[in-house]
């Protein structure tokens, strides 16, 4: 064996061309490459669906922009900080948490959406073992 080591053999006794990303039959390799997912290579089927993925950023975004100009930088960067501890605050792993103060500091706590109606959290696949659950969330497992 040479200073170079065992890869350097692999690599000169195999051609690169084996390895491209087609494999060496043109096809898709499965082994390499997993399978392939035809969502992921989808557009969008509907100008609207990025726009209503991005909702409640983009309404978050002229909240904070309407609440700077009418009264200025302290207010967004207030309500910001709130949602960054109302965010934090869970329920444990096992237990389904509504996030009614986030609720409402974004005026939602009055509205009733579709997640209000068909969002039971009895039928949630959430559900699991509660110590398995709170050791994998503390790093234990």
């Amino acid at each position: 064996m040479n200073s170079r080591g065992a890869t350097s053999l692999l690599k000169d006794n195999i051609s690169i061309t084996e390895f491209s990303p087609a494999g060496p039959f043109g096809g898709h390799d499965l082994l390499r490459r997993g399978f392939t997912s035809v969502k992921n290579e989808l557009l969008p089927s509907h100008p609207l669906e990025l726009s209503e993925k991005n909702f409640q950023l983009n309404q978050d975004k002229t909240n904070f922009a309407t609440l700077r100009n009418i009264q200025g930088l302290h207010a967004p960067l207030k309500l910001q900080m709130e949602f960054r501890a109302v965010k934090q605050v869970q329920r444990l792993p096992f237990l389904h948490s509504s996030n009614i103060a986030l609720d409402t500091l974004r005026g939602n706590d009055e509205c009733i959406g579709f997640e209000d109606i068909l969002n039971d959290p009895s039928q949630s696949e959430v559900m699991g073992e509660p110590h398995m659950m709170m050791e994998y969330k503390l790093g234990l497992l």
